[in-house]
């Protein structure tokens, strides 16, 4: 089954920047009580919220604007980048308003990734492949996701908590580097409702 470039790329994209986040993420709520000055569990329930509030704030916001001017392949970089620093970030948090600004700044990223990523996805799925090709970012989040958590819980079990942040930063950093590859499947602007299939372009790509 041949799937097109744009969409490839995207799946991979997913798949490393979940890993990267998934490699912490069980560790998280441990790091916060043993590592940081004030660090509770009422902490961490503030901290999820505080990304989502930010992420709902300037989501539709950031939406409007890329369904006008078409910009999604810059927003979609620039909140991946945001994202994927979010990891190192932890390296320098030593109280819970740290993790609080970081949290903010990691939901800002994300409003910025999470739309244009579903708008240039959606706009470039094979036809007759819809279910398929969403199927296929599902499994990678789930296939990436399971694997990062349990070599996360080793990591910080058998070295640090530094050591999974960066591994997991750098993970990110390489899932987010994907999505420069289709910058020129999707530098020519795209009509509001047109859908653009595109054609395998092999291995090499």
């Amino acid at each position: 089954m041949k799937v097109n470039h744009v969409i490839r790329t995207l799946v991979l994209s997913d798949f490393f920047v979940n890993a990267g986040f998934s490699i912490f993420a069980p560790v998280f709520a441990v790091f916060v009580t043993k590592q940081i000055s004030g660090g509770s569990l009422e902490v961490i329930g503030f901290a999820a919220a505080i990304f989502q509030i930010f992420k709902v704030c300037f989501q539709i916001p950031v939406a409007r604007i890329l369904d006008r001017n078409h910009g999604e392949m810059d927003s979609m970089i620039f909140g991946s980048i945001i994202i994927s620093l979010v990891p190192f970030m932890y390296l320098f948090a030593s109280q819970s308003v740290h993790i609080y600004v970081i949290q903010a700044i990691y939901g800002i990223g994300a409003a910025f990734s999470i739309p244009p990523w579903y708008a240039i996805f959606s706009r470039h799925m094979d036809k007759m492949k819809e279910n398929v090709e969403w199927s296929m970012d599902s499994i990678a989040i789930g296939i990436s996701g399971a694997c990062a958590a349990a070599l996360g819980g080793f990591l910080a079990q058998r070295f640090s908590f530094e050591m999974v942040f960066v591994i997991g930063g750098i993970i990110a950093i390489v899932g987010s580097s994907q999505q420069i590859r289709i910058f020129n499947d999707i530098k020519r602007k795209v009509r509001s409702g047109e859908v653009i299939p595109r054609p395998d372009r092999g291995p090499e790509t």
